[in-house]
């Protein structure tokens, strides 16, 4: 008995403790969703053509939210992998100063990682054709001229 008493108070604890942050979450959401127009609509989607000369000058970072399995499997080299449900917890890692592309292989993680991002303030875009697209538009010569602006990008 004395167990379960002390599970319910520390339940009851925690729910006290709690409410603030969650709600200052919702706040946050609240307030993205608020300003959501046509414009902010427009702004919040990009395509592996306008990416590429993003990456390539040091203005963007590709974050990559597919689980560590699928990285595994597969992955592109020059993204850093934070999967959507690690995002709340490895948000420190972004930098605030740079535009942030989710990507997905699709576009449903990513939008909802985007979506979050801009609730805590960062100028964060989804990658519209996602990473089937960017591999796509990066074949052959596209990759080997891709990856030497890389390059020359992480040298200056």
């Amino acid at each position: 008995m004395k167990r379960f008493v002390m599970i319910v108070f520390m339940t009851l604890m925690t729910l006290q403790l709690y409410p603030t942050t969650i709600f200052a979450v919702a706040s946050e959401f609240e307030t993205f969703l608020g300003r959501f127009d046509y414009e902010v609509r427009d702004d919040m989607k990009i395509d592996s053509k306008g990416l590429v000369p993003l990456l390539t000058t040091g203005k963007a970072i590709l974050v990559d939210v597919r689980f560590k399995e699928e990285v595994a499997a597969w992955h592109t080299g020059f993204a850093l992998n934070i999967p959507l449900n690690e995002l709340p917890r490895r948000i420190g890692e972004l930098p605030k100063d740079k535009i942030i592309v989710a990507a997905c292989p699709h576009k449903d993680r990513s939008a909802i990682a985007m979506a979050y991002l801009r609730s805590k303030g960062y100028d964060a875009k989804y990658l519209t054709d996602g990473l089937i697209g960017l591999a796509e538009l990066l074949r052959g010569e596209r990759a080997k001229d891709f990856m030497e602006d890389m390059n020359k990008a992480k040298t200056k």
